[in-house]
């Protein structure tokens, strides 16, 4: 783990490394380089108070603390501050919260020791991941509340997962052999102050995005193959035309998908396809672009120190700001969960007209429908799905409340943000799964011969989970078994 600047991609493979993870020389260096320093300016009686090291936080700000008392305000501010509650953040996700507090740490701005640093590297590595509830944190100091319960079993507060069962840090540290992390002026305030936990579902979520991405395109190829469309939309004229990098792309991927095929080459009856298959690279390039902005607001936050105050030993300064504010993530996290979003509502219509009895496709896509209902329900799920996303993305960034008696007035809600993206994206990867399925019923049901042939290797792949159904059967399993199937797995795409 070193200074260098990192891409989503370094952050990803390093989250999935087997290899135990290691600070690089530099890293050490700029930790105990900035440790010193701040040690040397607290030795120095004349010095001016200075905030989350020899003050209260704040609005507790204006009253000074003895140095016999540091440690002790730094631990109150750990305990004191873990105040989480809901559901627990998901497990990958805290392996992400970890990885990038150590990154933002060792930058050597924040004053912490480097044992510090080294303990939550080994909680990182050997999987003993701290329970940290999902709520209480108004993005605007940080995540305090859920950073708080990342760090506590440094003091041997809290709970970790190990191995499966949840212990409590105290039994951990016993276990182990390890004594309880002795805070130093500064630490606590630097451990809970930052952005790791919305940057952490956000770093998380864009994994999720991108591979959704490449399934909206592929699917509505696959649809738009059992719906016998019409392929001039998806001309490079057309996209030119109108200059927009993502619905190039999403035109593209669609034309890779139906290369081949011979129901392409057949006559349409229809002049023209509805919206949801017409205007789809349009649709799913607009959301394809929002990830790309939030890529780069992503990887600038993965290389930034967010906690505060800063300290700057080069220049001799210590600086108090506002690093740890969530808005640049918080806009992002909104208009993610709006993309994606719109990836499943426009799947969702799809999916109607599939089982609208147009097009030579039997009513609710079944070979005997009456006595069958086919398809009818899952599009039900679907559409309450989407109707639940249209109220999540209500965008969290546009409230605020004023906290600590005044003097955090305004707050990002940049936390709140990133839970409601999650759930947007289950709802998503659910409401897509319900399109393949139905996609996949209505190629079956026109016959294979003539289907593009990369699609033909997705309808067999699929089959291998989930047969084509002659007639009703219980639909909730092999829902779930579509939505595994499909985000298991990295389409085969072209790049870039």
């Amino acid at each position: 783990m070193d200074l260098k600047w990192w891409d989503l991609e370094k952050v990803w493979r390093l989250l999935e490394s087997e290899e135990p993870l290691q600070l690089s020389d530099d890293a050490v260096s700029a930790t105990e380089t900035c440790y010193n320093f701040l040690q040397q300016v607290i030795k120095d009686t004349d010095a001016d108070p200075i905030y989350g090291v020899n003050t209260g936080f704040g609005d507790l700000a204006h009253t000074r603390v003895s140095d016999a008392s540091l440690h002790l305000l730094q631990r109150n501010i750990l305990i004191s501050h873990a105040c989480g509650v809901g559901e627990d953040v998901p497990e990958p996700i805290v392996r992400a919260m970890l990885l990038l507090k150590i990154k933002s740490l060792s930058k050597g701005h924040s004053g912490v020791q480097l044992a510090t640093v080294q303990r939550l590297l080994d909680h990182l590595n050997l999987g003993m991941l701290p329970v940290v509830p999902s709520q209480g944190s108004l993005g605007a100091s940080g995540d305090l509340a859920p950073l708080s319960h990342l760090v506590l079993p440094l003091i041997g507060e809290g709970e970790v997962h190990v191995e499966g069962a949840v212990v409590r840090s105290a039994d951990l540290l016993l276990a182990k052999g390890w004594d309880p992390i002795h805070l130093g002026a500064k630490e606590g305030l630097a451990l809970i102050n930052g952005t790791q936990m919305m940057l952490g579902y956000g770093v998380m979520a864009l994994r999720r995005l991108e591979r959704i991405s490449e399934w909206a395109d592929a699917l509505c190829a696959w649809s738009l193959e059992a719906w016998h469309g019409r392929s001039e939309p998806f001309d490079p004229a057309i996209h030119e035309a109108r200059n927009h990098d993502g619905a190039k792309t999403s035109a593209a991927r669609i034309r890779y998908w139906v290369e081949g095929s011979a129901w392409q080459r057949e006559a349409r009856k229809q002049v023209q396809d509805p919206y949801s298959f017409r205007c789809a690279p349009q649709v799913h390039g607009a959301s394809r672009h929002a990830i790309g902005v939030a890529r780069e607001v992503f990887e600038e936050e993965i290389n930034a120190v967010t906690d505060n105050p800063l300290i700057f030993p080069e220049s001799g300064k210590i600086l108090s700001g506002g690093n740890f504010h969530g808005q640049p993530l918080a806009l992002q996290l909104d208009q993610l969960a709006l993309a994606a979003h719109e990836w499943g509502s426009i799947s969702e219509r799809r999916t109607f007209k599939l089982l609208s009895g147009r097009q030579g496709l039997p009513a609710f896509l079944s070979p005997d429908p009456g006595l069958n209902s086919g398809f009818m329900i899952p599009q039900y799920t679907s559409a309450a799905l989407v109707s639940q996303n249209k109220q999540l993305c209500m965008p969290a960034s546009s409230d605020t409340i004023d906290s600590s008696n005044g003097q955090e007035d305004h707050v990002s809600m940049g936390a709140n943000a990133a839970l409601k993206l999650w759930r947007v994206l289950d709802n998503v990867e659910q409401v897509l799964a319900v399109e393949c399925m139905s996609a996949a019923q209505a190629v079956d049901l026109k016959g294979r011969t003539g289907l593009a042939p990369k699609l033909g290797k997705l309808q067999d792949g699929l089959r291998e989970h989930v047969p084509f159904l002659k007639e009703d059967a219980f639909m909730q399993p092999l829902m779930l078994a579509t939505r595994d199937w499909m985000f298991s797995q990295d389409l085969d795409t072209p790049k870039g």
